[in-house]
């Protein structure tokens, strides 16, 4: 099976975006953690997710390394036009790494927690499967 893509070893992080991504993962939206609750500890599959990742210079808000797996928790402010065009610029830049990214909003993650981790569940299984290279 493949191990992942190594995206935490093959990078350089400035010290002001680590430190950017430790707040973030100090200061999570609620929404935020109410998902780390159901995807921290393996509990999706087995399979590691991470928050508050680093990618490309962008912070991920979960990650996982085994499926390629961006997942991003969106709030209002992601409904402004300009805010769009980011996250599409995100998108693109996560998909030139061979990236999937899924994208919930709030709201989704607090009227239907199960299945959004459903539907991580779903991706995940898909992804790894699609990255499983076959014993010779």
């Amino acid at each position: 099976m493949k191990s992942g893509r190594g995206i935490v070893s093959l990078q350089h992080f400035t010290e002001s975006k680590i430190q950017c991504a430790r707040e973030l993962r100090q200061n999570m939206t609620g929404s935020e953690q109410l998902l780390w609750e159901r995807l921290r500890r393996k509990q999706v599959l087995g399979i590691r997710f991470r928050r508050q990742q680093i990618i490309d210079g962008f912070i991920a808000d979960f990650y996982c390394d085994q499926a390629g797996l961006v997942i991003e928790v969106d709030g209002k402010v992601h409904d402004a036009p300009a805010q769009k065009m980011k996250d599409e610029l995100r998108r693109k830049v996560f998909a030139a790494r061979g990236l999937v990214e899924i994208r919930f909003k709030n709201e989704e993650i607090w009227h239907d927690l199960d299945g959004v981790v459903n539907r991580i569940a779903e991706k995940t299984r898909e992804l790894v499967s699609m990255n499983t290279v076959p014993a010779c």
